[in-house]
């Protein structure tokens, strides 16, 4: 697979939602990095490693920023979709899915038993259909998605995550997080899924991994993971996309 240039927005005539020609349209790729299952013994190992990937993370970084700078609306809806199909499903496989939804110009107009039946790979996906049409309607103004101007509104990325939380069925802390980050917003904020859970405490950034992940042990973890960046001195959107690589073998989103 081709390793993503700096051109990471492209112009296409299939738009997303059947948006006017000349819109731009988001084009991302899994980027093979064949670190699957990397064994990384300590910190010094970790860095080194971080090292040997961190041109292929500062352009996926640079890619998220784009998206916060130049993407419209419909676009910054797709990437809250993706956010909500990817619990307990694969990541690859949702992109795929919020794609081919548009392709079909299902994306912006079905409704939930429609989109139910085209939504394949994500686990769920009758509830989170219904959570797509919910997200899609608490968005829509006067017949079009207005989320952006919502989303840039906020001063306090701590206080959007927890507005997402509160209002876009199917998000919780980690869901809210991903999105965040997927557009270019709080570099502060962990996307705590079992990948992270695991590695932070493979390198001793935590003690254990929760039982249960509540929101205040969430909060705890994101500390002690912000804590642990500034140590080795690896900035947190880079270790979030180092320790997820390290599982999956590759940097997607």
């Amino acid at each position: 697979m081709e390793r993503p240039t700096n051109d990471l927005l492209i112009y296409k005539n299939i738009l997303l939602g059947g948006a006017p020609e000349k819109t731009m349209f988001l084009n991302i790729d899994f980027v093979d990095l064949h670190s699957k299952n990397v064994c990384l013994k300590n910190t010094k190992e970790l860095v080194s490693f971080w090292k040997s990937v961190k041109k292929e993370l500062d352009l996926r970084v640079s890619h998220f920023e784009s998206v916060k700078k130049t993407a419209s609306d419909e676009e910054i809806f797709a990437e809250l979709v993706f956010c909500i199909f990817t619990p307990q499903s694969k990541a690859l496989s949702c992109w795929q899915a919020v794609k081919t939804l548009d392709q079909k110009n299902l994306l912006l107009k079905a409704g939930a038993l429609k989109l139910a039946k085209n939504i394949t790979g994500v686990r769920f996906h009758n509830n989170k259909a219904k959570y797509l049409v919910e997200a899609r309607n608490f968005f829509t103004k006067k017949g079009k998605i207005k989320i952006k101007d919502k989303i840039l509104s906020f001063e306090n990325d701590f206080e959007l995550r927890k507005w997402l939380v509160a209002n876009i069925k199917g998000f919780g802390y980690k869901e809210a997080g991903h999105f965040l980050r997927n557009i270019g917003m709080g570099q502060n904020l962990a996307i705590l899924d079992r990948h992270i859970l695991k590695n932070l405490c493979l390198f001793k950034a935590i003690d254990e991994i929760p039982e249960m992940l509540t929101v205040n042990k969430y909060l705890e973890i994101e500390k002690k993971m912000n804590g642990f960046c500034k140590k080795v001195k690896i900035p947190m959107p880079h270790m979030d996309l180092l320790l997820w690589c390290m599982q999956t073998g590759g940097i997607f989103k």
